[in-house]
């Protein structure tokens, strides 16, 4: 079988079919893998062209007449009702936003926003408080939260709990941008007509009045547009984009998580250079990220990574160091989706409980990113460092924790995909060139392969399995013209699960929690060595004898190390 690998000189690099003795050569293979580009052979993108691939024939959604509130929702109206009138306060209460969309749509929600139109949050509050004070209940967990435009939070925030639920208060508000920033330049109070249209979708303009029980529709196309499953903004989306540009990844967001359309003059907006360059230039990179990963833990994040490619703004969304190396090519982020969408089918193929959310979320991550694993770019002081590493910290400002587990993955990847053929054919092996695992010098050739993924699997502990999936994405799998996509992952969902039974059978799944039969005293001790890094050598090598022998006690574990210590120093 021939596998395409896209480098500087259009190498194709043949990999023979398994023979009766395996014989794997570490260096040939992590030499293979680590310049390695996914040949778009392997999977055909489902990303058609730009005007193609985001309209689809208009659909209708149930969407219900009016809103049932829950009980604890009632009890919530209730006491905002009874303190206007305790305190004869001439205002409407309305639930603005999210909850009014996704409570028309039948599904439940916990994030109550309440917009006020003739006092400030922190007002209002005040006042739920002394009402509720004065019928003997506690007011909880108050706070506000302060304007920060930099976060997009262009007004104060007051918050509150009610019957475990947090609820936020803010004024109707009508807004206007400078040029060349998100602050806004005048705020007021606004009228519920101007705070729907300053929203970023007619989806989420939407009111439901708690005075008097019904939803209000200002823009005149909310309900419309939720019925006929519809992503348009209340004013023309060049200016709705440029006042806001995060409203260009939030409109993608929504159309993925529900399945909508993008309206055609939306998706031109959204692709023209002028609000790309204002997305780039005016949004933090913080907000960006926050949208970005709440679609990968979504329900559709092949659809969203979809749309931010076809609409052009993926190398804006990932943005990349000013030089780095070797040269991304052409179509790139297209690749990068594919592997998204692979991992995606392949994860539900699997089976929901195969992966933590986390786990699910990581592993997207780092298929999508498999295509620039190699890249490279230079930090102070001439280091070399993953590309990866730069649009997760400086791109997305993702948490730390985030690139150095996607990195540990890739570099996790290449490690298992040298061991995919030995797991498969459960062949003696001989290891030729390996630099992978020195300890292995005394180990029996029939143990290497219980050894090599025992310390792999103490390594990435409860994500092998991810890194047991990335690798699959990598290993070539014999197809033929025949066979439809859903074949094509069959084969890899096969060969997950036969490596994943092999783990299983040698004993491994758990073995990041096998305590070491000998320790660093021990070790001191039997070698008369004070210390240092040749303690740790050895633990090593006797970690790699206890895998070999399983049954093996602490004392046989010492035994062998007076031996092969004993066969160093006559070797010196």
């Amino acid at each position: 079988m021939r596998l395409g690998l896209k480098t500087a000189t259009n190498l194709v690099v043949v990999v023979p079919r398994a023979r009766t003795r395996s014989i794997i050569n570490f260096t040939l293979f992590r030499t293979i893998t680590t310049n390695l580009v996914l040949h778009p052979f392997l999977r055909t993108p489902k990303t058609p062209s730009f005007h193609s691939s985001l309209s689809s024939p208009m659909s209708t959604h149930q969407v219900r007449d009016n809103i049932q509130l829950s009980d604890v929702e009632k009890r919530i109206f209730d006491r905002l009702l009874a303190t206007l009138r305790h305190f004869n306060l001439q205002t409407h209460l309305r639930v603005a936003g999210g909850w009014v969309r996704d409570k028309l749509l039948g599904k439940e929600c916990y994030d109550i926003d309440i917009a006020l139109d003739k006092m400030m949050g922190t007002e209002f509050v005040d006042k739920v408080r002394e009402y509720l004070l004065s019928i003997g209940e506690d007011a909880q967990g108050v706070c506000v939260i302060e304007s920060n435009p930099d976060q997009s939070k262009h007004l104060e925030t007051a918050r509150m709990r009610l019957f475990d639920m947090w609820i936020d208060f803010v004024n109707l508000r009508s807004e206007e941008y400078t040029e060349n920033s998100r602050i806004p330049s005048m705020q007021k109070f606004g009228t519920p007509e101007e705070d729907a249209y300053r929203r970023d979708l007619t989806i989420n303009s939407l009111f439901y009045n708690i005075n008097t029980n019904s939803v209000e529709d200002f823009t005149k196309r909310g309900i419309s547009d939720l019925k006929s499953g519809k992503i348009v903004t209340p004013l023309p989306p060049k200016a709705t984009f440029l006042d806001d540009p995060l409203r260009v990844v939030r409109a993608i967001r929504f159309g993925a998580r529900f399945e909508f359309t993008l309206d055609e003059d939306l998706k031109q907006a959204a692709a023209c250079d002028e609000v790309k360059d204002a997305l780039a230039a005016k949004i933090s990179r913080e907000r960006i990220g926050t949208e970005i990963d709440l679609m990968m833990s979504g329900n559709q994040p092949v659809k969203a990574m979809t749309y931010i490619c076809d609409l052009t703004i993926f190398w804006i969304v990932f943005s990349l160091p000013p030089v780095f190396e070797p040269a991304i090519s052409d179509g790139c982020e297209r690749l990068c989706i594919s592997q998204l969408d692979i991992a995606w089918n392949l994860i539900h193929l699997l089976g929901k409980t195969t992966f933590t959310d986390e786990q699910r979320r990581l592993t997207l991550y780092a298929a999508m990113f498999l295509p620039l694993r190699n890249t490279i770019y230079r930090e102070k002081k001439a280091k070399k460092v993953p590309v990866v590493n730069y649009i997760f910290r400086e791109s997305l400002k993702r948490k730390a924790k985030d690139p150095e587990t996607v990195l540990d993955l890739h570099r996790a990847s290449n490690k298992f995909l040298s061991l995919i053929p030995c797991l498969v054919s459960n062949e003696d092996v001989q290891i030729v060139g390996h630099d992978w695992m020195t300890e292995l010098i005394d180990v029996p050739v029939s143990s290497r392969v219980r050894v090599l993924t025992g310390f792999l699997l103490r390594e990435l502990k409860d994500f092998w399995r991810v890194a047991l999936l990335i690798s699959i994405l990598l290993h070539p799998i014999d197809f033929n013209d025949t066979e439809d996509e859903s074949s094509q992952l069959s084969k890899r969902r096969d060969l997950f699960n036969t490596v994943e039974n092999s783990v299983i059978k040698l004993g491994l799944e758990k073995v990041w929690d096998v305590k070491q039969l000998i320790n660093g005293k021990d070790v001191m001790s039997v070698l008369q060595l004070k210390g240092g890094p040749l303690v740790k050598e050895w633990l090593d090598k006797a970690m790699a004898w206890q895998l070999a022998h399983p049954s093996g006690t602490a004392e046989e574990c010492l035994d062998w190390l007076r031996e092969a210590n004993s066969k160093r120093v006559k070797l010196e």
